[in-house]
């Protein structure tokens, strides 16, 4: 996937994901591929309320995508179609913000 997107990703310096995303093997590939840095973002092994660094940009972003209602199901028939639908989401919501 990274490798079909790798034009739009040239200036991704560094990607944030998840502990599935954990291992030395997809570090590599996205270092061999596009050159950026991945760091994971690991929630604390105890149960207790702990708030994680950037971990709510990403989570600031999809509750965003959520007012837009046509998001909220997948209506579209084709994955490019839905893909713009979060494009032009994002697009009202920083031109709102301008």
């Amino acid at each position: 996937m990274v490798e079909n997107a790798k034009e739009n990703l040239s200036e991704v310096k560094n990607i944030l994901v998840n502990a599935g995303y954990t291992g030395e093997n997809f570090a590599t590939q996205i270092k061999a591929t596009i050159g950026s840095t991945v760091e994971v973002i690991k929630r604390s092994e105890l149960h207790t309320f702990v708030v994680l660094p950037k971990r709510w940009v990403v989570e600031r972003s999809f509750a965003w995508l959520e007012k837009c209602r046509r998001l909220w199901k997948n209506c579209e028939r084709k994955l490019n179609t839905s893909l713009q639908m979060v494009v032009l989401a994002f697009t009202s919501l920083l031109l709102k913000r301008l």
